[in-house]
């Protein structure tokens, strides 16, 4: 007998409001690198840093070998390290291992969070994409991830979305699941409130803060107050 496709069911939009309201730490930003890390980066991304609190920053690049990523990472872990920042790694648990990153976050196609677990020690920070599957965010939490991330919630140019979530999905998890949810693609200050008002523990950010015109510290301001003003 075929199991039944969770994903395949449309998720109620009151799912999440028929618990009463569920305890959760405030909301918090996460920061995702540029592809283009190199020259003047790290002064926009200390400046990004000093516009306001931001709880990890993931490093992305693509097309380079690990010895030049590694190479590229270093003094951004640095900058991290001194402001209290978790340091992640995107897709290679290798490379998080090698230069000693706070953790990973693994696409669905970039490995299994036990073999990272196993890499990467029980006080790494391991995060899994799950798109907008209800079933691949159950299958990442028993596999022992720290948090999974859903998206993209609206239209981004970061990176090609395939996939379209809603933001019933973060509701959802924060009432059935304790471990921390991100929301992330196509997230600015402007559109930000609902995300973290149906209950994101995480808003990620890319182009919102590197190509804005103001600057990264603006930015990162604004995203700031948008958040904390979203539970007002």
């Amino acid at each position: 007998m075929t199991e039944p496709d969770d994903d395949a069911l449309a998720l109620d939009p009151n799912f999440a409001a028929r618990f009463g309201a569920q305890f959760r730490p405030a909301c918090q930003l996460y920061l995702v690198s540029p592809l283009d890390v190199a020259g003047a980066y790290a002064d926009a991304l200390k400046a990004a840093l000093d516009g306001g609190p931001v709880a990890a920053f993931q490093f992305r690049v693509k097309g380079v070998d690990q010895h030049e990523a590694a190479r590229l990472a270093e003094p951004l872990q640095r900058i991290c390290a001194d402001r209290d920042v978790a340091f992640l790694i995107n897709d290679d648990m290798a490379l998080a291992k090698r230069i000693g990153a706070d953790g990973v976050h693994l696409g669905q196609g970039d490995g299994d969070p036990r073999d990272a677990r196993a890499l990467l020690g029980k006080d790494a920070q391991i995060g899994v994409t799950c798109h907008n599957s209800r079933h691949l965010a159950m299958d990442a939490g028993e596999a022992g991830a720290d948090y999974i991330a859903f998206g993209a919630f609206y239209p981004t140019t970061t990176k090609a979305t395939a996939h379209i979530a809603d933001p019933s999905l973060l509701g959802w998890w924060t009432t059935v699941s304790e471990i921390a949810c991100v929301a992330i693609g196509g997230i600015t200050a402007a559109n930000c409130a609902p995300l973290v008002r149906a209950g994101a523990d995480f808003i990620a950010v890319s182009s919102a803060v590197w190509d804005d015109a103001c600057g990264p510290s603006a930015a990162v301001g604004d995203l700031v107050k948008a958040i904390a003003q979203a539970k007002l």
